[in-house]
C-alpha cells in the first residue's frame, strides 16, 4: 500500500516536470510567432500554455491536499525540482505576455 502511494507521488512529480517542459516549449513558440507578427498564433499558443499550466497546478493542488488531509507527502529532491520547474514556467508565462505585447506595439509603429 505504501509503495503504491509512493509510486503515485513519483508519477505526479514526473508529470509536473514533463508538463513544465511542454509549457515552456509552447511559450517560447508563442514568442517566436510574435517576432514574426503572427499575433493570433501567439495568442492561441499562450491559451494552450495556460490550459496546460492549469492542469499542472491541479497536480500541485492534489499533492498539497494530500498533505493537508494528514497524508505524509515525502519532500524529495525530485519534488523540489518539479516545483522549481512549475515556478519557472509560471514566470515565463507572465513575461511572455509582456514580450508579445512589446512586439505588437513595435509592429504597430512600422
Amino acid at each position: 500500500m505504501m509503495e503504491t502511494k509512493k509510486n503515485s507521488v513519483i508519477e505526479s512529480v514526473m508529470a509536473l516536470i514533463n508538463d513544465a517542459a511542454t509549457i515552456k516549449t509552447i511559450i517560447l513558440a508563442a514568442i517566436e510567432d510574435a517576432k514574426k507578427s503572427q499575433f493570433t498564433a501567439a495568442t492561441t499558443k499562450l491559451e494552450e500554455a495556460d490550459k496546460k499550466l492549469i492542469a499542472a497546478h491541479e497536480i500541485q493542488t492534489h499533492l498539497l491536499s494530500q498533505e493537508a488531509a494528514g497524508q505524509k507527502v515525502q519532500v524529495t529532491l525530485l519534488l523540489v525540482h518539479a516545483q522549481d520547474h512549475i515556478m519557472s514556467v509560471s514566470t515565463y508565462r507572465e513575461l511572455a505576455s509582456e514580450i508579445i505585447d512589446l512586439y505588437r506595439r513595435l509592429a504597430e509603429t512600422k
